[in-house]
């Protein structure tokens, strides 16, 4: 179940979002004046969120010091509608 609290419980009730966020291992999404504002996650689930990318960027690092290729932003984004688009 989808969890939504106001900010305040942060402060509040800290021990009840830890439980959900590390225990269930359910994110917990913080209102502010009825809007969402941040979402509560354990490390554990922010690494597995990010390892990926952050393997992925350091590949690219590696790889641009290895070449002098660059291309421009123009380039970037029509290669990237191109995939979008079905293209190649």
């Amino acid at each position: 179940m989808i969890q939504i609290r106001p900010v305040s419980d942060l402060r509040n009730k800290f021990p009840e979002i830890e439980d959900i966020v590390v225990r269930e291992q359910q994110p917990v999404y913080l209102t502010k004046n009825g809007y969402g504002t941040m979402v509560v996650l354990s490390l554990q689930q922010y690494a597995e969120l990010t390892d990926d990318i952050e393997l992925k960027l350091d590949e690219a690092d590696k790889e641009a010091d290895l070449n002098d290729i660059r291309y421009t932003h123009d380039e970037v984004f029509s290669r990237v509608r191109a995939r979008i688009n079905g293209g190649k």
